[in-house]
């Protein structure tokens, strides 16, 4: 992995930190985070997913992808998190040439310079405060690291992780109503074990799929 790749997976990881709590508190209104997609190099962006709370296919949710890099600087994850809740805020009209689609998701190109981010809140420094003190950086990046989500059904869910000893993204679906103290733990082998790998087939976020969701 490139020095300068590594720069963008470490931002993607970081960002999917920063918006993780946004699984179960809303984000604006009645919109919650519902994946985060780690765009594969060259691009320097990511992916945001969001929809109601309950929802869990691809008709019901929209992707906002985002360039992590303006003007040849690097965002940070508050100003993602700015943007995210200036698109959610009022209504918006967006050009055609805009519009995608990507696992059956509509795709929204998002340009930030278009997208005035609101000021930050008193409680939004507030949280930049404590999760600086509950959830401070380490030296040593956990392996495997988490660079995305998505929800892909009501008991399944996907993680984009990446590792040490594996290329690429791999996407890990899992049953969140099952044994997860024993999954967690035997995860960093289990995705090693290349007759558990598939292709990615519609996913273009990962190089291959691990399904643990019968483990």
């Amino acid at each position: 992995m490139s020095e300068e790749y590594e720069e963008i997976a470490e931002l993607q990881a970081g960002i999917t930190r920063l918006l993780l709590h946004h699984v179960s508190a809303p984000l604006v209104g009645t919109q919650y985070v519902r994946g985060i997609l780690p765009v594969p190099p060259p691009a320097e962006a990511i992916r945001v997913v969001t929809g109601i709370k309950a929802a869990h296919t691809a008709e019901q949710l929209t992707a906002y992808e985002m360039p992590l890099r303006v003007e040849g600087e690097l965002v940070t994850g508050d100003d993602i998190a700015g943007i995210l809740r200036a698109l959610h805020s009022g209504t918006r009209v967006y050009p055609s040439d805009s519009i995608d689609t990507v696992m059956g998701m509509t795709l929204v190109h998002v340009h930030p310079a278009t997208v005035p981010a609101p000021a930050p809140a008193a409680d939004d420094n507030a949280l930049i405060i404590l999760r600086t003190l509950a959830l401070p950086y380490t030296e040593e990046e956990p392996d495997p690291r988490l660079r995305g989500f998505l929800f892909l059904d009501e008991d399944r869910l996907r993680l984009y992780l990446d590792a040490e000893d594996i290329p690429g993204v791999t996407a890990v679906d899992v049953r969140p109503s099952g044994a997860l103290t024993a999954l967690l733990a035997a995860l960093p082998s289990l995705i090693t074990e290349k007759q558990r790998m598939t292709e990615n087939g519609d996913d273009p976020h990962c190089s291959n799929v691990v399904d643990l969701t019968d483990w």
